[in-house]
């Protein structure tokens, strides 16, 4: 009788492992797509996107959709998204997941949900942003970046600026400071989604061999970045 009700308990702990491991790889997939969903309505509206000169020379696009922004005097803010890099034939990786949190001090009440967008130019700034901990202000040169179709790209805005920084509210899209604001690879997502620790390094840089929960959802993301490259 005890031995039955240790096979019941210990078949039960396992269909709770199985079935909450299935929610998180959903969990993921979801991610991808609202990041795909939120660059794809960006780009769609090309006299207020990231202009074509800036996509062109990106080294990674990083999207983190979403973004929950609240607090009363003390603010904070939250975010999870994705980020891929283009390798030397102009090919973009597989996503590598992210994590993005801050806070601020202010004049400030309620909460806000906002699309972040960083648009990675060169690749010291990659190499600082897939460390395991990334801090803006800190660690690299960050600027608000310039949208639209006809804007003219200063040229030492590429000579001396690392990632730039936009954020879409309510639908309108413009830069956004993130001094202060730390990024942070989700080792985790990459685990549930891939199946194994890679990190987001192994991803984005090295093409690491994978099985991808959601073929699907990558192969879309990799197509809009494709499609936004030329």
């Amino acid at each position: 009788m005890r031995n039955h009700f240790l096979r019941r308990v210990s078949a039960v702990v396992v269909l709770s492992f199985v079935e909450g491991a299935a929610f998180a790889q959903h969990e993921e997939a979801d991610r991808l797509q609202a990041a795909t969903g939120v660059f794809e309505a960006i780009m769609d509206t090309p006299d207020n996107a990231v202009p074509a000169s800036i996509f062109e020379r990106a080294e990674a696009i990083a999207v983190i959709p979403n973004t929950v922004k609240a607090g009363f005097i003390f603010g904070a803010h939250r975010g999870r998204g994705v980020i891929s890099a283009r390798d030397g034939l102009g090919e973009w990786s597989q996503p590598a997941f992210l994590t993005m949190t801050g806070g601020s001090f202010g004049l400030q009440i309620g909460g806000q949900s906002v699309d972040v967008v960083l648009v990675i130019l060169n690749r010291d700034g990659l190499d600082k942003l897939l460390r395991n901990e990334f801090k803006f202000g800190g660690d690299a040169s960050a600027v608000v970046g310039p949208v639209g179709r006809e804007v003219e790209v200063a040229t030492d805005l590429f000579l001396h600026a690392q990632i730039l920084s936009y954020s879409r509210s309510r639908g309108l899209f413009a830069g956004i400071t993130l001094k202060g604001s730390t990024i942070r690879a989700d080792r985790g997502a990459n685990e549930r989604f891939y199946g194994l620790p890679y990190t987001s390094g192994q991803l984005v840089l090295e093409a690491a061999p994978t099985t991808p929960f959601d073929a699907a959802a990558v192969a879309g993301w990799q197509a809009l970045l494709a499609r936004h490259s030329y």
